[in-house]
């Protein structure tokens, strides 16, 4: 009787096993989730303007961008790339919040290259 049970068990453990192989993500997916690839879009300075204000993010970082609850971004081009404003916008950090179910990802890659151009 308990070699039937311990037989069934190790048939449950291998199935489960084998099912979690195929629906794990993989390193390829991890990497995407942890840097997102920003999409290839021509920088338009109105229209970058225009989200920073539609979304709120002057209650942070300042009507000219100078800083307060947020970072100051006013010179965040020499310190920071596209990318990697990108990334940050995209996935938060620190006390700043997700943008990617709030924006589309060109409208922050948008955002990001105004933000990077600030030297």
């Amino acid at each position: 009787m308990q070699k039937w049970i311990f037989s069934g068990v190790l048939v449950i453990a291998c199935v489960f096993a084998i099912v979690l192989m195929f629906t794990l993500p993989g390193k390829e997916q991890v990497a995407e989730q942890e840097k997102p690839t920003m999409p290839e879009v021509t920088m338009d300075a109105t229209a970058a303007e225009a989200t920073i204000k539609a979304q709120s993010c002057i209650s942070c970082h300042g009507d000219q961008l100078q800083g307060g609850v947020g970072p100051n971004l006013q010179k965040i081009g020499s310190q920071l790339s596209a990318e990697e404003i990108y990334t940050i916008v995209t996935k938060g950090k620190g006390g700043m919040p997700s943008f990617k179910d709030k924006l589309k990802s060109e409208e922050i890659a948008n955002v990001a290259q105004w933000l990077a151009a600030k030297k």
